[in-house]
């Protein structure tokens, strides 16, 4: 096996929850800019250990999700070692095949790869997400009257596929990347968190 990652998602969006991109209709602006990160509690990539290692992104998705033609930046934890950014890299560009590179497919550019400090909280079901000086991002599930987290399960599109995504709204979305003319500071739009577990 090229991989086997398994650990958690924190995702924070322009849109406003639920994220139509998610059941795979048009960005509630048109455009959509999000940010992702995807942290690996246990995993290997062609037998090297990633473990503890986060993998961040944020993109413009100038239309529909799944039309593609994503512009994103990249994040590397900087605790990664260069084998393992490589490796990082390898399998979130698509190159080890496997669920990661379905999601590869909707990128048309990579704008810029970044080695920064990342902060990857989760204390009862509440997000906390820093990436270098970039982006700052709170996250909070919405819950059901049972107060139980709202799921979100065979959605169109996934960036977690095969797991159930739990949707909810960020208190607090900051981003500053002039490599894709993203500024914003946003409170009460999409937040989504999630495990994942992927195999190629």
């Amino acid at each position: 096996m090229a991989y086997t990652l398994e650990g958690r998602l924190l995702e924070v969006c322009t849109c406003k929850a639920v994220c139509p991109c998610w059941v795979g209709e048009d960005p509630d602006n048109g455009t959509c800019q999000g940010t992702l990160a995807w942290h690996i509690d246990k995993g290997s990539i062609d037998g090297l250990d990633v473990s503890g290692l986060t993998f961040g992104a944020i993109a413009h998705i100038p239309g529909n999700v799944l039309k593609g033609n994503w512009k994103m930046v990249a994040f590397i934890d900087d605790k990664a070692s260069r084998t393992q950014e490589e490796a990082l890299l390898a399998v979130w560009t698509g190159k080890k095949g496997g669920p990661c590179a379905d999601m590869a497919q909707l990128i048309g550019e990579v704008a810029g790869v970044e080695r920064v400090p990342i902060v990857f909280d989760v204390q009862q079901g509440k997000g906390r997400l820093r990436i270098g000086q970039a982006i700052a991002a709170d996250i909070e599930p919405l819950r059901g009257p049972d107060g139980k987290e709202t799921a979100l399960v065979d959605s169109a599109f996934s960036n977690i596929p095969g797991s159930p995504a739990y949707v909810g709204k960020a208190p607090k979305y900051v981003a500053d990347v002039p490599k894709l003319g993203i500024k914003l500071e946003l409170s009460g739009h999409n937040a989504v968190q999630g495990h994942f577990r992927f195999v190629a």
